[in-house]
């Protein structure tokens, strides 16, 4: 049974809306399927993970509401969209299968459900593998700059094979990688590793056969490849990540929240990263790392507008 014949089985039509997460300027930026999924269906995984691919996405997110009492539902027809939204559940699907988080499809999920709601400004409590946080929106006409705290990431230094194997496959030469490449992660790992400049980051070329068998090897699921920040904060990047079905990602807020946890002691606080021109859709995540009482916090975030609306 596919996903049309799905809804039609249950009676009930599965909404998708088309959003284009992290834009630049208010262009480009990187689609991603935002279903919602508090309706009754029983969609499994398998066609979850078939979503991106029949709408040219890189990614899925399903959208859940909870009622007052913690079960997930559907809201009623008549229901204002002006009240306060309970808890949401995310989860979000690649080509290849589920995802613990994504970064520009909460980015994209936030934007969908503040375009729900009237006003300004907007808080959603957020559920995403088990964790609980706040995404925020604040509404600019068709815009919507969402934010939201990824958590704490976790920061290693590569050990020599894999970043022997990584860096062989990106095809960087040896005079034009940085200091300071490591493994971070906010759910699962993945490389991120530094270029001297925003040129050399736009010529790669990686092989990523080569690529999927080193990252299969580690464990990563992909290799974040970015400039040296300026400094003013900017830089160039490009993620690519074949393991999860997408050679390269237009935009990833995760990885760029990673980075800002990983500059923070050098003093960079800052991060305005532009992503998605090899690829055609020009995209910006900005990223802010402050210490509190709790340790260190980043928040990521985006602009973000859907482009088009229906049912699977």
């Amino acid at each position: 049974m596919n996903l049309g014949e799905q809804a039609r089985s249950t009676g009930v039509p599965i909404p998708i809306s088309i959003v284009n997460a992290c834009l630049r300027e208010g262009r480009g930026g990187s689609p991603t399927a935002v279903i919602d999924d508090s309706a009754p269906t029983t969609l499994t995984d398998a066609e979850r993970s078939r979503v991106p691919v029949r709408y040219g996405t890189s990614h899925a997110v399903f959208v859940t509401r909870r009622d007052p009492r913690g079960a997930a539902r559907a809201p009623a027809p008549d229901q204002s969209r002006a009240l306060r939204e309970p808890t949401v559940d995310l989860r979000f699907f690649a080509a290849e299968g589920e995802l613990p988080a994504c970064g520009h499809g909460t980015i994209a999920a936030v934007a969908f459900l503040a375009n729900q709601r009237q006003g300004g400004e907007h808080e959603f409590t957020l559920c995403v593998s088990g964790r609980t946080f706040t995404g925020r929106a604040v509404r600019d006409g068709d815009h919507v700059h969402a934010a939201f705290d990824p958590g704490p990431a976790t920061l290693r230094e590569p050990t020599s094979a894999e970043i022997g194997l990584v860096v062989a496959a990106l095809g960087v030469s040896p005079d034009l990688l940085a200091p300071g490449a490591c493994v971070a992660s906010l759910g699962r790992a993945r490389m991120l590793v530094p270029i001297a400049t925003p040129a050399a980051v736009a010529d790669l070329a990686p092989d990523l056969d080569r690529l999927r068998a080193a990252c299969d090897r580690f464990g990563l699921l992909g290799c974040y490849v970015h400039s040296v920040p300026t400094g003013s904060g900017r830089v160039t990047a490009r993620m690519f990540a074949p393991s999860i079905g997408v050679p390269e990602d237009i935009a990833n807020a995760n990885s760029t929240a990673c980075l800002a946890a990983h500059l923070a002691d050098r003093g960079v606080t800052d991060l305005s990263v532009a992503m998605g021109d090899t690829l055609g859709s020009p995209a910006t995540i900005t990223a802010s790392a402050r210490q509190s009482p709790t340790g260190l916090k980043i928040l990521v975030g985006g602009a973000a507008t859907i482009i088009r609306t229906g049912a699977l």
